[in-house]
């Protein structure tokens, strides 16, 4: 079984029931949709495509709906623009025809106050760099270092700014609502700065009994330096490596990624690493090598899940691209699964008493073959996950969202069964399920969480038993 989760982002080269279920057969276990591109009527099409896998599929797979989010960008252009080390370049809110003014127009009025003399500006997402050499009352003038092409609807990036963009956009309330009406189980909310926005969007969520996750994407200067609270508010991490990359210098993004991912596991929250990591499958049928080390560190660094995102979405290889990713995961977790102590983490509640205790026992007791959690929420199966034990969580849950939304925790299998008043017949159901899917690990040992009845009360035990 296969520990690390993979994502896999749906577009044009994947939005076919035919290719979502090859997908799902290469080893997807969530589905990404990107609403900065598409439709609510293409994007729905996917959703109820997903649905329908899900109920002819024995897996189930979670749908993440990742917000477009506030950007800078910079305006249209008739024609592309050659430029070179030493040009000027004038960004204008109110640009009228670059011909005539020789100004590009930038999306966000406040652009001007945000930078100052002498900072560097990154257009195109860093493929251009800049410094801003003066200021007027609304332009910004700017120093070219690196030759490129300007065209139209650039990224623009203020490294190591913090920005007074609006959180949540209109597009984005748009979208969180639609997502909500389809029935999603997880929303990235792109650019978080700090825990209020996740927080806002909870609140939201509460009031229209959505029960859907919110996951946080760390892709700004800010948000670096308010990980924990963030970490806190939200029900999931994702280091988006793009944009992070534009924002802070790209020699610390290595650095950051694993800071990351050890702050989202000290408040047990699962991670996703996204962002180029086989980018140049999007063309070629084989990954580079040095893809193959990037995915293989993030899961040595044993993160929750690793994404595909134009490798899948619109690649010439998105099956190709699943399949070179599953098996980077599967080579290097066998080298680590056996040997590796648990992550050395702090205890976050009474039933992380259990979650710990459980997986030490099965890391040391060698026939101990899985940790079996029953869960209506999930939450005791997380807790098990986050200290990454040698053997493979099953979790059992009467809920349909909870199943779905735990298959983006590392190295955990949901099931979903009937729960019954009496603990004992639920753990018996629980054991079928399992013994019918798979028949070969019958009386194989495993650490049991479970409540028992005791006095008309319902107490956590942790139990070992036998398949």
């Amino acid at each position: 079984m296969r520990r690390t989760k993979i994502v896999a982002t749906l577009g044009p080269a994947s939005n076919s029931y035919e290719m979502i279920s090859a997908l799902s057969e290469a080893g997807v276990d969530i589905f990404r949709l990107n609403f900065s591109h598409g439709t609510h009527e293409s994007q729905g099409e996917l959703i109820k495509k997903i649905k329908r896998l899900n109920q002819k599929s024995p897996k189930s797979h979670a749908i993440l709906l990742d917000t477009k989010g506030p950007e800078i960008r910079s305006g249209d252009l008739k024609i592309p623009i050659n430029v070179k080390p030493g040009d000027r370049l004038v960004f204008s809110p109110d640009p009228g025809d670059y011909e005539q003014t020789g100004k590009i127009g930038v999306n966000y009025d406040q652009f001007v106050n945000d930078v100052e003399v002498g900072e560097g500006v990154l257009l195109d997402s860093g493929v251009i760099g800049l410094t801003v050499l003066e200021k007027t009352d609304t332009d910004v003038i700017c120093e070219v270092h690196d030759e490129g092409v300007i065209t139209s609807r650039r990224h623009i990036n203020i490294p190591g700014k913090d920005v007074s963009l609006e959180s949540i956009t209109e597009k984005d309330w748009a979208d969180i609502k639609f997502g909500v009406e389809m029935g999603v189980d997880i929303i990235a909310l792109s650019f978080v700065r700090k825990s209020d926005e996740i927080n806002e969007l909870k609140d939201f969520l509460k009031e229209q009994n959505a029960k859907i996750e919110v996951m946080a994407k760390i892709e700004s200067f800010e948000a670096t330096k308010h990980l924990g609270t963030i970490c806190e508010a939200a029900d999931g991490i994702m280091v988006a490596r793009g944009d992070l990359g534009a924002e802070v210098p790209f020699e610390q993004v290595p650095k950051l990624q694993r800071e990351i991912i050890e702050t989202a596991a000290a408040y047990g929250k699962p991670v996703i690493v996204a962002t180029h990591m086989l980018e140049s499958m999007i063309e070629n049928p084989v990954p580079t090598r040095a893809e193959v080390s990037d995915v293989s560190t993030a899961v040595w660094q044993r993160a929750d899940a690793t994404m595909l995102s134009g490798e899948s979405a619109n690649g010439e290889y998105p099956i190709k691209a699943v399949e070179a990713m599953s098996k980077v995961a599967l080579t290097t977790e066998s080298e680590f699964l056996p040997t590796r102590p648990l992550k050395d983490l702090p205890i976050l509640s009474d039933r992380g008493v259990f979650a710990k205790t459980a997986c030490q026992m099965a890391q040391s007791e060698e026939e101990i073959s899985a940790i079996v959690v029953i869960t209506r929420s999930g939450e005791t199966a997380r807790r098990v996950a986050r200290f990454r034990p040698r053997v493979p969580i099953y979790a059992f849950t009467n809920e349909p969202g909870t199943r779905r939304r735990l298959g983006l925790n590392w190295g955990t299998e949901a099931f979903r069964i009937e729960f019954s008043s009496t603990p004992q017949t639920t753990i018996m159901r629980a054991r079928e399920a399992f013994v019918k899917k798979y028949p070969e690990l019958k009386g194989q040992k495993y650490v049991l969480i479970s409540d028992f009845l005791v006095d008309e009360e319902f107490v956590p035990t942790l139990q070992i038993r036998a398949f």
